[in-house]
């Protein structure tokens, strides 16, 4: 494990449907990470097919030991890569999966357990959700994915925390949502600068977060990639409403350092939290 690692937000724009369009969008971003000198390179969600797939679901899905993330394995060997795609089980079910691929193989496949379903979204007529919040041992230390949704939800990363996360990383598909005349951004970035600072500081972790951009069936994506330390300072911030490759370097000491300042993770009484959700969850009285 290293203490320092560099990680590269490829802020993409991914073609609807196109697979292979956008696997080759990928080969080159990873070509430009390693580059940089990037040990990690993220990309947003679902940056394989696409958003608005909607019905078109079951045609653009890849299976993880299909020819497709077998490519992406075969890039992995040099430059760690977060991939999303729409992911094919063998009992026909459909998931918004990220992909934790390193050292030529698929090391962990984090399922979106948070499935919006309001306004223009109504992605659980589409997918199965999934039912794991899991962190991982990375070459980099331990980590966890969540995809967008998740994020919201202050459940997940609290889970990924308490299971040792030491960063982080979450592709998203994030749309213009609230844009006013008198604003230098619309609110839907800034709901989402407000949470990665605010859990960043809060569980004293890494936050990665890789947004797309582009446009799909006339709804755009803000793009605003960053990198939030455990102080919740942007350490380095992509573009709005462009596609980029931006890098960052990360230190895993600043855990540590932030942890021992405000120890909350240690404080925590998970004893507490499982009797009174256990209460509420069977409506036990007030």
């Amino acid at each position: 494990m290293a203490d320092r690692f560099t990680v590269a937000l490829a802020q993409t724009k991914p073609h609807l449907g196109d697979v292979a369009r956008n696997l080759r969008q990928h080969e080159e971003a990873v070509a430009a990470a390693r580059d940089a000198g990037a040990n990690l390179v993220v990309f947003p969600e679902l940056s394989l097919t696409g958003y608005h797939l909607k019905d078109d679901v079951p045609s653009v899905a890849q299976r993880v030991d299909g020819p497709v993330v077998r490519r992406l394995e075969e890039l992995s060997r040099d430059v760690t890569v977060v991939a999303s795609l729409v992911e094919e089980t063998s009992d026909f079910r459909f998931f918004n999966s990220a992909l934790w691929i390193e050292q030529g193989a698929v090391r962990h496949v984090h399922r979106k357990v948070y499935l919006p379903t309001y306004g223009m979204f109504d992605e659980s007529r589409y997918f199965a959700r999934g039912g794991h919040v899991r962190a991982l041992d990375t070459g980099f230390g331990r980590g966890a994915m969540l995809v967008c949704e998740d994020l919201w939800h202050a459940s997940t990363i609290y889970l990924a925390a308490l299971d040792g996360a030491l960063f982080v990383v979450c592709p998203s598909s994030s749309p213009l949502r609230g844009v006013s005349e008198d604003a230098a951004q619309d609110d839907n970035a800034r709901f989402w600068e407000l949470i990665t600072r605010a859990y960043a500081q809060t569980y004293g972790i890494f936050v990665v977060y890789v947004n797309r951009v582009g446009f799909e069936d006339g709804v755009g994506f803000w793009g605003g990639s960053e990198v939030v330390d455990p102080h919740g300072r942007t350490l380095v911030k992509a573009p709005y409403y462009e596609p980029g490759l931006v890098t960052c370097e990360i230190d895993l000491a600043e855990v540590r350092r932030k942890r021992i300042a405000a120890p909350l993770l240690r404080d925590e009484d998970i004893d507490l939290t499982l009797r009174e959700l256990t209460r509420i969850r069977h409506g036990a009285p007030r």
